[in-house]
């Protein structure tokens, strides 16, 4: 797939304030300062389209991207660690609960883990979560370029036995890095079947 168009659309602050729920929609979140912006501007091959902050905590609403004017990436707050305070936090994990629980067009979410480490309680924990919810989910692990391919390839080998002594069926995963462009091929070919088959179910 090439992305011939890609704008930012809305930020909202609940699930009713989003865009009617009439397109394929994926949600991209990870714990905070995972590199998600950067992961967002590097599948659409724009440099400023998600806003890149060095310190945590910078996506606080729901942020719509219309890509090709078909489809949608949501850029979601990040879990964890954030210079705000416990109640700002509630409420953000409040909002991302009533958003990803009742979207009724979110296809899949995109759960961003840093390959640099190793298996992190909290990204299993969240991934717990999405089960128990029953919402679909796929694994991106991110900055591959920061240690040795060898280094990133054993991170993502352990979290994924990690996940095998809890879950029986393992979602498919991709090893990303914004500095050479790793994995944006393989995701965009995953969104494009996505796509192909999004109402089709129904």
């Amino acid at each position: 797939m090439e992305i011939t168009s890609a704008k930012y659309l809305i930020s909202s602050p609940k699930v009713e304030d989003c865009p009617k729920p009439d397109k394929p929609e994926y949600a991209f979140i990870g714990r905070s300062n995972v590199g998600k912006s950067s992961l967002i501007n590097m599948l659409t091959n724009q440099t400023k389209l998600a806003k890149t902050s060095a310190s945590p905590g910078k996506t606080q609403l729901i942020n719509h991207f219309l890509i090709n004017n078909s489809w949608y990436i949501v850029d979601l707050p990040g879990y964890g660690y954030a210079k705000v305070s416990q109640s700002q936090r509630n409420q953000w994990e409040k909002m991302i609960a009533n958003y990803l629980q009742k979207r009724e067009n979110l296809v899949t979410v995109f759960v961003l883990i840093d390959s640099r480490h190793k298996p992190q309680e909290i990204d299993l924990e969240f991934l717990r979560k999405l089960g128990d919810w029953g919402i679909p989910f796929n694994m991106v692990f991110t900055k591959a370029d920061k240690s040795t391919q060898r280094e990133a390839a054993k991170n993502v080998r352990h979290f994924i036995e990690a996940m095998k002594l809890e879950w029986e069926f393992i979602p498919r995963s991709f090893l990303t890095s914004t500095i050479k462009f790793l994995g944006r091929k393989d995701m965009l070919s995953y969104i494009e079947e996505l796509n192909e088959s999004f109402g089709k179910e129904e």
